[in-house]
């Protein structure tokens, strides 16, 4: 992916200043939302190291491969409170459109934020 091209997360600003640095390591989320966007932003440009490495340790899955059928094409944030964020994410499999909903919820460990689970719609 571009650097200065828009943020997957549909934040706004680039890929670089938003996600990006997340991904990189140069930066820790502040909060729930703001990870929640960045494993979005994670799953679109391929990085799964990320997703692992922000997801509780209980509870991630051993295999994180990505399915290459599937192309995620946008974000929305439904609400967000301190340790949840609801959202829908929209993305394109074998040319058929789709939308994963889910109501995430992520904690605090060492001082950092990760993924524990989501209820799906």
């Amino acid at each position: 992916m571009v650097l200065q091209q828009p943020c997957p997360c549909g934040s706004g600003t680039s890929y670089d200043a938003c996600c990006g640095r997340l991904h990189r390591g140069a930066a820790q989320a502040a909060t729930a939302e703001e990870l929640m966007r960045s494993r979005y932003a994670a799953y679109a440009v391929g990085d799964t190291d990320y997703v692992f490495r922000t997801w509780h340790p209980r509870t991630r899955p051993d295999d994180l491969s990505p399915d290459p059928a599937t192309t995620w094409t946008g974000l929305e944030i439904v609400g967000a409170g301190e340790d949840w964020v609801e959202f829908v994410a929209s993305y394109e499999r074998n040319g058929r459109a789709g939308q994963q909903r889910e109501r995430s919820r992520f904690e605090r460990r060492g001082g950092r934020w990760v993924y524990v689970d989501g209820d799906f719609e």
